[in-house]
């Protein structure tokens, strides 16, 4: 029997006992792993402040810590396909689940180097994570790739969403920064234990039996695949941009630092929505190209807007950042649709991501160094709009019917 993926004709792979059966209570399970890829970054940025002064730590320090996580995904998002061709995709992720309970525990036991040393732990789980859902979205929901990815990214804007503004409440309920981080290892144990369940229905994958595909491909050298990394990694760029100086620059504005981490708050919220709506709909087409642009073009126009006039919109120019950031749904649906294996999926998705997320760690970096260079925002933001136009440019190539 064949399905249209994307609107290609195509014929299922043969059922592989290593890959996990697409049903509800993998779905479930897809979108609890979801939830947890974001909540140990955004929460600890949330009482950043509380966490030095606790530990008399330096302003490096800090710098180091919010760092550390972006340089994380991409060093573990590039061994994700070894680590996966050596024990499975069920047993990677249960893996992966296990690093992230594991490091939200232990980054609240001691000192400066501990919490370090544990918020690496846990954003190594996430990276990993990061790169094989899609692969068990791509062989467990081959007819329903758009729909599954959609409720995956959108659970991962709600748990980044989350991280930040429930974790200032914990810490005031618990009294205090580390049993407000630590709370988060309860529900990243809920995921582990949902996802040994399903596991546990297909004893292949709980095993870890290898891989969907064994068979070792470089992209390395595959004009595609850079295509689609660099699309990737642009749209990673604009989102760590915006997420680390968007409240400085309302702020400098004339809005008040509530006001400006509600907007900060109502950017991520935003692609919740669009990421449930828009992967299902691109997904059904041959290309998602104008999709990709379309989304771009919103949120080239929320960067001019908050350039030339930052005090005159704010709410606007967030609505479409936020909407324009929400491509990331649609780089996930790419980087699923653009390989015809769960192996090539694999392999594109770590190199996407390990490669990308470098991008993304030196973005907020370039844009702080404009900044005090010429002491004010427009050289940055000038930069910050050639990112959204290139990265429209590699998003129209991505979005086309091809495989790698």
């Amino acid at each position: 029997m064949s399905v249209i993926v994307a609107g290609v004709v195509e014929t299922p792979l043969k059922q592989n006992p290593r890959v996990l059966v697409g049903g509800g209570l993998l779905g479930v399970a897809v979108v609890l792993a979801a939830l947890n890829l974001r909540p140990a970054v955004t929460a600890t940025g949330s009482v950043l402040d509380e966490i030095r002064g606790s530990l008399g730590a330096t302003s490096t320090w800090a710098g180091a810590l919010t760092t550390a996580p972006g340089l994380c995904f991409a060093a573990a998002g590039s061994a994700a396909p070894w680590v996966a061709r050596r024990i499975g995709i069920g047993a990677s992720v249960t893996a992966a689940l296990v690093l992230l309970t594991g490091g939200l525990i232990l980054r609240v036991l001691d000192g400066q180097l501990v919490v370090l040393g544990g918020t690496l732990v846990a954003t190594a789980g996430i990276a990993l994570a990061n790169v094989l859902i899609p692969v068990v979205v791509k062989e467990s929901f081959t007819a329903r790739i758009g729909l599954v990815t959609g409720l995956y990214t959108g659970a991962l804007q709600a748990g980044g969403a989350m991280g930040s503004a429930v974790t200032p409440p914990l810490d005031e309920a618990f009294g205090g920064w580390r049993p407000g981080l630590a709370s988060w290892a309860v529900l990243s144990g809920l995921a582990l234990v949902v996802w040994l369940a399903v596991a546990r229905t297909r004893p292949g994958a709980a095993r870890g039996e290898g891989s969907p595909d064994t068979t070792h491909r470089s992209f390395l050298r595959n004009r595609l695949a850079w295509i689609v990394t660099i699309f990737f990694g642009l749209q990673a760029c604009l989102a760590y941009i915006v997420m680390g100086w968007l409240p400085e620059v309302f702020i400098d504005a004339g809005l008040s630092r509530g006001d400006a981490g509600l907007l900060l708050g109502l950017v991520s919220l935003i692609g919740l929505p669009v990421s449930l709506i828009v992967p299902p709909l691109a997904a059904r087409r041959g290309s998602q190209s104008w999709w990709i642009v379309g989304l771009g073009a919103c949120g080239f126009l929320g960067v001019v807007g908050i350039m030339s006039a930052p005090g005159a919109a704010p709410l606007l120019w967030a609505i479409l950042i936020g909407i324009g950031m929400s491509v990331f749904s649609l780089a996930l649906t790419t980087i699923a649709l653009r390989a015809r294996t769960g192996g090539d999926t694999a392999r594109l998705s770590g190199m996407a991501q390990g490669i990308g997320y470098l991008f993304a760690a030196a973005g907020p970096f370039l844009f702080g160094i404009l900044h005090d260079l010429t002491g004010g925002w427009t050289v940055p933001f000038t930069m910050l709009l050639v990112v959204v136009a290139v990265q429209m440019v590699f998003g129209f190539l991505a979005g086309r019917p091809r495989y790698v």
